[in-house]
């Protein structure tokens, strides 16, 4: 089965080597990478040009932020499954997507999510924050849940069934989307009780008071452009679940 990984990429020339080296040494080699590009202009090109021959698509061109560059390449990918790999992202280990594969192996399983962990900035091994996804039980969306969306991996038919990213959403598509697909429509998903993919701390993302409060009515909004009815508790569960992972880290 064939897997297509999606990396959208700005100014990240300090870290997308490293980002395509864990995409480069997957176990599974029926797979393609496909990289859309901003346009950076901080070398990142440069350092995505040595590994041309490795890369199945790059483009580079402006676009209208990250999710609109997932976009891209979800629809340029041919791969029977999709995974997104950001810049500033590497997978845990060699092993990733053939556990993926091992997950979805039956016909029955449409999506499927794993662990993740934050790692610090320029020491890769030393994790700040341990995200379990847990065992899929749709209520826990009501609880403030959700899945570590870099490690959710998608049949190419869910997307093009139930739409790709809604740009609507700048700050929390990515929980629009999962909210929409395993919550509204009940798509099928599989926990790989395994950690899939190392996040760096730090990064643009780096939550601030307004950031969370943009996060917390974004969240909300997802809620109610799917029609669906909205408990105000869970907007208060969900950045308090995020503390609980930082318990026993150092």
């Amino acid at each position: 089965m064939k897997v297509s990984i999606v990396t959208a990429v700005f100014n990240c020339a300090n870290t997308i080597e490293d980002c395509i080296k864990s995409v480069v040494g997957q176990t599974h080699k029926n797979r393609e990478h496909i990289i859309i590009d901003g346009g950076s202009r901080d070398g990142t090109l440069e350092v995505i040009n040595k590994y041309r021959d490795k890369i199945t698509k790059v483009v580079s061109e402006p676009d209208r932020g990250i999710y609109d560059a997932m976009n891209k390449g979800i629809r340029l990918a041919t791969g029977n499954i999709v995974g997104i790999l950001n810049s500033d992202d590497i997978y845990a280990d060699e092993f990733v997507v053939e556990n993926v594969l091992k997950a979805m192996s039956d016909g029955k399983v449409d999506t499927c999510y794993g662990d993740l962990v934050y790692v610090d900035r320029e020491d890769t091994k030393k994790v700040i924050r341990n995200w379990k996804g847990g065992e899929f039980n749709k209520l826990n969306f009501k609880r403030g849940w959700m899945p570590p969306h870099p490690t959710f991996f998608v049949k190419r038919e869910i997307y093009e069934k139930y739409g790709l990213f809604n740009l609507g959403f700048p700050i929390a598509a990515d929980y629009e989307i999962m909210l929409r697909s395993l919550y509204r429509y009940n798509v099928s998903t599989a926990y790989v009780p395994k950690v899939l993919v190392k996040m760096r701390t730090g990064g643009k993302s780096r939550p601030d008071a307004l950031r969370i409060a943009k996060n917390m009515l974004e969240n909300y909004q997802a809620w109610r452009v799917n029609g669906l009815r909205v408990n105000p508790f869970t907007f208060i569960l969900k950045p308090l679940l995020k503390v609980t992972q930082y318990i026993g880290q150092k």
